[in-house]
């Protein structure tokens, strides 16, 4: 079994994309800029922001950080949009999810300027992924694809079930996987709630992406040998050995799916970096744009 290291990937890409700011500012006189705008307090969107912000800073970034209350009407949210998609001296931007209730989540995304969506959550944006035209891809799946490719996964002709259909992860995953590219050339099984069969769909499967939000979903007598498992859930469970009182579950029951696999993605340490490192190549890719 061999670990899919996400901290160790994302680091070298990071290292990459360090070099790559240092030309884009000599040439331009500037450097890439990127928003986060992070509506209440909600303990983990706080922990990812603030993670975001610190990479920025590690590959030579600007970032501008726009906090507002968890009690901001959607009209005042769409006005801050606004004025991002208005601001030249910011290349991309992302409204860091979930937001609050009473705020219509799909409305603040159409509202982004395609050309700054950085998180490529914007129908132009993932219609154009779907055509497999240059584009700003969502980071997780994006991630994914980069950790494959960096660890020379074979994925063409190759059975790929996804589990989950989100708009964030799971359907452009199943997308990226089944386009006319590497890593993607595989046969993809796009699994949800309603999927009756999924056991036996699961132990066909030579890559898994599992991106449902359940700890330890996936055991060991779901899966074939030799199985490609990456593991996209992050779910808290209460853990009083840990200081901060709590710890990171994936969708995969670990120790023991590990025992059958060729390779794993760990919680944490997996996709969550992957996903991070990606925002930051959208944001160069915004500003090399401009």
């Amino acid at each position: 079994m061999i670990l899919l290291d996400g901290k160790k990937t994302s680091q070298e890409i990071k290292d990459e994309i360090a070099k790559e700011v240092q030309k884009v500012s000599e040439k331009t006189g500037k450097k890439p800029h990127l928003a986060v705008v992070l509506v209440g307090n909600n303990g983990a969107s706080v922990t990812y922001v603030n993670a975001k912000l610190k990479d920025c800073k590690e590959v030579g970034f600007d970032s501008t950080l726009v906090k507002l209350s968890e009690t901001i009407s959607e009209k005042e949210l769409l006005e801050e949009v606004h004025k991002l998609n208005e601001d030249d001296a910011v290349d991309g931007y992302i409204v860091q999810l979930p937001l609050p209730k009473h705020i219509d989540e799909q409305k603040v995304i159409m509202a982004i300027d395609p050309e700054k969506d950085v998180d490529g959550f914007h129908p132009q944006n993932l219609g154009r992924m779907a055509l497999n035209l240059p584009t700003f891809l969502p980071a997780t799946p994006m991630g994914i694809i980069d950790l494959l490719d960096r660890y020379n996964i074979e994925t063409g002709g190759k059975h790929c079930v996804v589990i989950g259909r989100s708009h964030i992860v799971g359907l452009p995953a199943s997308i990226l996987m089944g386009r006319n590219a590497y890593p993607g050339n595989a046969t993809v099984t796009l699994t949800h709630s309603r999927t009756t069969n999924l056991k036996e769909l699961l132990n066909e499967a030579d890559i898994i992406i599992a991106a449902l939000g359940k700890p330890n979903f996936v055991t060991a007598d779901m899966v074939k040998d030799g199985v490609v498992i990456i593991d996209v859930g992050t779910t808290r469970v209460v853990d009083k050995s840990k200081k901060s009182g709590h710890r990171l579950v994936g969708d995969v029951d670990f120790e023991k799916v590990a025992e059958k696999a060729s390779y794993i993605t760990p919680v944490p340490g997996g996709v969550g970096p992957m996903t991070r490192v990606s925002l930051l190549k959208n944001t160069l890719m915004a500003a090399r744009r401009k």
